[in-house]
This record gives structure tokens, sequence and C-alpha cells, in this order.
């Protein structure tokens, strides 16, 4: 996934209207994409980031000295109130055990006025980087959980989560990146890594049946360099 979070990141600082100078935390930062560019910002000194994986933390913290970064889940953020000047949560929210209680407690410590914003791929869409992988499991597995029923993934519901976690000046978006994949090798074997929904389910395949899966979707790729044009939802609001 660091293949579009990335190129994502950049594109949801620029929403969250982030600037030099400004106290920021990254919510959920995994092995540290959109930190590295709060990092770029605003300086490492200015940037903290908790992380519940111990292992993307170490990551993290090897990847970007100077951070503060704490393993800590999103529900029970380490930090007293009014600390930062924007909490940030890219691709979080719909795993967070409460995306209540999280925006809640990124508001929490965000300064009054200050910005929290977060954004989840529109995989209830059908416009996510995974499309084409959960539409060839839909294919083979109807009853596959493809993740269309997490928090944040269908339209209005990241703003509508904002609202109700009593955040102010909610404003909703969207943010669309293109990635290029070099061959359909390329793009097929991040799935066989074992990592998130997705590589969990590959996992949990026979050999026989990932070789089925991983030839259905082969035939809904287009041959060649395979370009991935993925959309998430987003939303801003005023702690």
């Amino acid at each position: 996934m660091g293949q579009y979070s990335e190129p994502l990141a950049a594109r949801f600082a620029d929403l969250a209207g982030i600037q030099p100078g400004q106290r920021l935390l990254d919510v959920g930062c995994g092995p540290g994409a959109l930190t590295a560019e709060l990092v770029r910002r605003s300086g490492a000194d200015a940037v903290s980031a908790v992380e519940p994986s111990a292992s993307f933390a170490a990551a993290a913290r090897q990847r970007l000295p100077g951070v503060d970064v704490r393993q800590s889940p999103a529900e029970q953020l380490p930090f007293p109130d009014d600390t930062f000047d924007a909490a940030l949560a890219q691709l979080v929210v719909h795993f967070m055990t409460d995306p209540g209680q999280g925006l809640r407690q990124m508001g929490r410590v965000t300064r009054p006025g200050g910005i929290v914003a977060a954004c989840v791929w529109d995989h209830a869409g059908g416009r996510g980087p995974l499309t084409a992988f959960w539409s060839a499991v839909r294919e083979l597995d109807p009853a596959a959980d493809d993740e269309s029923g997490l928090a944040g993934a269908r339209e209005g519901h990241l703003a509508q989560l904002f609202t109700q976690a009593g955040l102010d000046q909610v404003q909703p978006a969207m943010l669309t990146v293109r990635v290029r994949h070099a061959s359909f090798e390329h793009w097929w074997e991040p799935f066989t890594l074992g990592v998130g929904p997705a590589g969990a389910y590959v996992a949990s395949l026979t050999p026989g049946r990932r070789a089925e899966l991983r030839e259905r979707c082969r035939r809904l790729l287009p041959p060649g360099p395979v370009e991935i044009s993925a959309t998430a939802w987003a939303a801003t609001g005023r702690a």
C-alpha cells in the first residue's frame, strides 16, 4: 500500500493545510508514509506519531530519526489536551476499533481551532486501489469480506463520523492518485505478503485457490504495465 499512500500523503497534507512551524500528529502512522511528508513540511522535531503495531512503530522510528513515535492505539492517545496544531489519520479510521473514540481523541489533543483530518479508500464505491483484487475475489467467493463495509469507506460516512465526534466545520473531500506497476507480477506480489485484509485473504487460500485467484485478477487487468487510479474519501474538521 506504500506505493499508493506515499503520493496520497502529499495531497492529504495539502488538503489539511499543513504549513511549516505547525506541531503535527500522525495517528496510525504505519511505517511512516504520511509522517515523512509531515517531516518534510515542518521538521522532525515538530512531528509526533502513534502506531499500535510494534513492528510498524519500529520501522517508522528507524526511517525518521528525531520523530517522537509511540506505540499506542488511536483510542488512547498519550498526549495532553491541545498539544497539536493538526492531527491527521491517513488510511487508518477504518481499522480503528472504535472510530468515533479515535476521532474524539484526535480532537482532544488538537488545540481549539486546529485541524483534524482523515482519509479512507473508496472501497464501497469501487474506486480504491484494491478494486480489481476484490472483484476477482467476489467472482470466486461471493461471501468474502471485501472491506466495503468498513468505517469511512463509503461516500459521506467519514464526514458523518467527524460530526458525531464533535468536530466543527466538517468538510468532505475526495483525493485521487495514479500508480503505475511495471507488470502484472509487480502488482500481484504484494498480495502474497500477508499484510492487511487482502494479504490475509490470500494467505488463507490453498495453493490451488490462490493460483485461481491470481489468474482471475490477471484477466481483469490490462496486459503489460498496470496503471491504477485510486480514490479516497477525506474529511477535515476543527477541534
